[in-house]
């Protein structure tokens, strides 16, 4: 019979994967709603309560975001990428063990997801050039950052499993605890994806298997395009096309406006409308008939000639991982023509859609087709929630810096790995020391912390002391060590890191941490086994994202450009997990003597 505090626990992780479920609430917000609630429940004592924000994880990442983006405004990281882009010709078979070698040794300084944004476009171009559809790339792109993950301390669900040892009272986990094994696991990885994950890659059309002026045709422009001119009698004549509701009503976009030999691209919303005007028109066909019957008149003209009459070279961008632009319109955000960014077509789930674009809400990976001048993109190149697979505008603004920025990352890690410096203290110094050296300044630095990240950890910590505290870890890890009496410790372990793998498939590597975390250490601690052991495999095992794409934000980041179908993530995911999951349980047996 569970106990009162038991049963309290119990329901608040019941309510965590309702909530996660079956509202469309932010992760970030639904672990400071359940902070609350622990901290109201008394379970754990109140000094506890707010202690995530202080941290050594809560630490360690702001250091660790910021490092990464001083490396990336000094151009290192797009220096990496370009490289890779100079060399990437070849055989299939060398593209993708380059680009998932590179992925999985960028993800040991950087965030996971950073490290893919980094190189998705370089792919993307490598691909193209290449002759071959960039879905053979992707897909190895995405898991290479995430096995990279497994060899790196600086990864979130392997700093949580440390800082969770540390709360129990027992010694924390190193980098040089992870680097040894994630290093079998990565070598091991890149073999499965060279002699057998490659074949099982799809070779699917997307939306970037073609790159400008290609652009145009793969959004099938030429098809969506029309030149109308206004009558006299319009219901459009002498408004401004903000007022004209060609948008609002019918969900037509006005790409270009023709008045007598002068054609604006990119009309601004107080452009006047007046007769005899000749508007560029970009949707689907029967509105552009309701657009007809305002009073309006079609001209005849061939495709080629309509796609050529936009003077400005569109641009593709993708909507990026944990960007605040999800679940927004692209009417609420400030992607407008006012801002000199026009956005004609969307690529969605293997499509192009023309109609109604700025009225649908944007999810993670999907591609925009955008009009703009170069200076409007260039701009947009730089805000950290859009992507741009061109990569042509991402041009780094203190490039003079990068030898401060390597050699600011290269010193704190060295600290660390020395154990001269405490790694949290190592992390934080090398983020002041961006600063300070010119890499970034403080509006920078504040911009580069992903403060979701951030609520959501500490957030959700105390809700992994109440586990303990309550005593349901000790019983969940008393009846786990029962059922497993007699076997070998290495039958604990791997049941475990199954258990916590099949977890992350659906809630994602942060949160299964923080869950299942306390009662594995406590499952550990009753058998007799190091608690370090087993957390070292269950923070591995959080990062075994294979199966689906929810499983972690690169694998979404990588579905649209790709043109991947969930089906294909468990078809290659799943030899990934066997062999990330065996070759774990085989170094810990040779390097931890388990």
């Amino acid at each position: 019979m569970l106990s009162s505090p038991e049963l309290i626990v119990t329901a608040m992780v019941l309510l965590l994967l309702f909530l996660l479920f079956a509202t469309r609430l932010k992760v970030e917000l639904i672990a400071l709603v359940l902070l609350l609630l622990v901290a109201l429940s008394g379970i754990v004592p109140q000094r506890q309560i707010f202690a995530g924000f202080s941290s050594s994880v809560v630490i360690t990442l702001i250091g660790l975001f910021v490092i990464t983006r001083g490396l990336e405004t000094t151009g290192i990281i797009g220096w990496i990428a370009g490289r890779l882009q100079a060399i990437g010709r070849g055989a299939e078979h060398k593209l993708v063990l380059l680009f998932m070698a590179a992925a999985a040794a960028l993800s040991l300084i950087m965030n996971n997801v950073a490290a893919g944004a980094v190189l998705l476009p370089a792919a993307v171009r490598v691909a193209c050039n290449s002759r071959l559809p960039v879905s053979k790339l992707l897909l190895p792109l995405s898991f290479g950052t995430i096995v990279g993950g497994m060899a790196t301390y600086l990864t979130t669900a392997n700093i949580l499993m440390s800082e969770l040892l540390l709360a129990a009272g027992l010694p924390g986990l190193t980098i040089l605890d992870f680097l040894p094994l994630g290093g079998m696991i990565v070598l091991a990885s890149l073999l499965y994806m060279l002699l057998l994950g490659r074949h099982m890659l799809p070779a699917r059309p997307s939306s970037s298997d073609s790159l400008p002026p290609d652009l145009r045709a793969t959004y099938e422009l030429a098809q969506r395009m029309w030149w109308v001119r206004v009558l006299p009698d319009s219901r459009v004549a002498h408004q401004t096309v903000g007022a004209s509701e060609i948008n609002k009503a019918l969900g037509l976009t006005v790409a270009a406006l023709r008045h007598g030999s002068e054609t604006v691209s990119v009309p601004k919303s107080h452009q006047m409308i007046r007769p005899q005007d000749e508007l560029l028109i970009v949707g689907r066909e029967d509105r552009l008939r309701q657009l007809l019957k305002w009073g309006n008149e079609l001209l005849d003209a061939d495709g080629a000639t309509l796609s050529g009459a936009l003077l400005l070279e569109p641009i593709e961008m993708m909507v990026a991982p944990r960007s605040s632009a999800i679940g927004k319109t692209l009417s609420e955000l400030k992607l407008n023509r006012d801002a000199g960014l026009l956005a004609v077509a969307l690529w969605r789930d293997g499509g192009s859609v023309h109609t109604d674009v700025r009225k649908r809400r944007l999810r993670v990976g999907d591609a925009v087709l955008v009009l703009g001048q170069a200076a409007d993109i260039r701009r947009l190149a730089q805000d950290p929630n859009y992507i741009l697979p061109a990569a042509s505008y991402a041009e780094p603004t203190r490039a003079h810096k990068a030898p401060y920025a390597l050699g600011i990352t290269a010193l704190a890690l060295a600290l660390a790995i020395a154990g001269i410096v405490p790694l949290p203290l190592a992390m934080l110094a090398g983020a002041a020391a961006m600063v300070i050296s010119g890499c970034l300044d403080m509006e920078q630095f504040f911009a580069a912390v992903q403060w979701h990240v951030i609520f959501l950890v500490a957030g959700m910590l105390p809700l992994s002391l109440a586990i303990n505290n309550s005593g349901l870890a000790d019983r969940i890890g008393g009846w786990l060590v029962g059922q497993m009496a007699g076997s070998s410790p290495l039958l604990l372990i791997a049941a475990m890191a199954l258990l916590t793998m099949l977890v992350v498939q659906v809630i994602g590597g942060q949160v299964t941490a923080l869950l299942v975390g306390p009662i594995a250490i406590d499952a550990a601690l009753q058998m007799g086994l190091s608690a370090q052991v087993m957390a070292l495999a269950v923070a591995i095992a959080c990062s075994m994202a294979f199966l689906t794409p929810v499983a972690h934000p690169v694998n979404v980041l990588m579905m649209g450009p790709g043109g991947y179908k969930a089906g294909d993530f468990f078809l290659v995911g799943l030899g990934m997990t066997v062999v990330t999951l065996g070759t774990m349980l085989l170094g810990l047996v040779l390097l931890w003597q388990v």
